[in-house]
């Protein structure tokens, strides 16, 4: 570790870029890259002009919060599409399944089988074991239909 000290400072802002950059690629999350974006910088502003320690430091702090406001921005003003939009949304997927009634829709509230597992529903009076439709949801509860 003795040799890291030998190095100049803008080597060691690019390797950090670098390795806030292969962490981005292991942990994909859209934030580090930022980061690395500002160190960068930072080391290649290090490299051209001769500043100092903490000079550099605030340099980093300030450029690393442009960064990462920008790159909000820019992703806010570019979305990118998903291929299964629903994918963090259960309740979302399960409209139009048809599932069973497990115990009995009474006053409009009952519970129905949903794979394995059991969810609170709301619709039209229906005994255990009548098949439903999901056709919407509020929180956890489903909203069905009769099939």
């Amino acid at each position: 570790m003795a040799w890291l000290a030998l190095l100049d400072d803008h080597w060691g802002w690019l390797v950090f870029a670098a390795l806030l950059s292969m962490a981005e690629v292991l942990m994909p999350g859209v934030f580090l890259i930022w980061v690395a974006l500002a160190a960068a910088v930072t080391g290649l502003v290090a490299l051209v002009l001769p500043i100092s320690l903490p000079l550099q430091l605030l340099l980093f702090a300030f450029l690393c919060l442009v960064s990462v406001w920008g790159g909000r921005r820019w992703y806010t003003s570019h979305p990118v599409d998903s291929q299964d939009p629903l994918l963090n949304d259960r309740t979302a997927r399960l409209v139009g399944e048809i599932v069973t009634v497990v115990e009995p829709i009474d006053n409009g509230r009952g519970r129905v089988k949903v794979g394995d597992s059991v969810w609170s529903c709301r619709g039209p009076d229906a005994p255990a074991g009548t098949r439903v439709r999901v056709t919407g949801a509020e929180a956890s509860v489903l909203t069905v239909e009769l099939a």
